[in-house]
């Protein structure tokens, strides 16, 4: 039995509240995919606040007609697709997404859409090889916190240099007397 039309509206309404809250979408063909496989990715994708949703494209579409943020995400809707939609760690659940496809080997990325632009997949795997929020913290902090510590002996060396020479000058005049 079909879907009737009342939930079929209520599957674009919520795919339509997912792409209001997501920042990237990423389309990838699920074809060969079991149940299993599919509940494990959208495991992984809840760490990075992913969702992945599996519907018909002409929903999607429905979803994303009149929406400027997400029309260039028309040209993926072909074939077989799941969509994976991420609002926060877009990194981790590019990188997550990677991974799976690694242990599978079945699923295939066909693109996605971030703040508007298409990626191809050479750049979703670009985004996937940046480090995470957390590691590039840590690098400014550690950036910020080196420049603090050379400031603090610069600082530091001014009146011991200049302690060190009123020192080696009144030793040489209490030799040269």
């Amino acid at each position: 039995m079909g879907r009737t039309l009342e939930n079929k509206q209520q599957i674009v309404e919520e795919l339509k509240e997912l792409l209001g809250e997501a920042e990237m979408a990423l389309v990838l063909d699920f074809k060969g995919l079991t149940v299993k496989e599919m509940s494990d990715l959208r495991t992984r994708l809840q760490a990075s606040n992913g969702v992945c949703k599996v519907t018909k494209n002409t929903l999607m579409r429905r979803a994303i007609d009149g929406n400027s943020a997400w029309s260039e995400l028309e040209s993926l809707l072909t074939g077989t697709n799941a969509f994976v939609l991420v609002k926060g760690d877009v990194g981790g659940a590019v990188k997550a997404l990677q991974a799976f496809q690694k242990d599978t080997k079945k699923s295939e990325t066909k693109g996605g859409l971030f703040e508007g632009k298409v990626l191809s997949q050479s750049e979703i795997k670009a985004i996937g090889d940046l480090p995470s929020k957390e590691v590039l913290m840590a690098q400014i902090a550690g950036a910020i916190n080196a420049v603090a510590t050379k400031v603090a002996v610069g600082i530091n060396e001014v009146p011991s240099g200049l302690a060190r020479a009123l020192k080696q000058h009144a030793d040489g005049e209490g030799s040269a007397s």
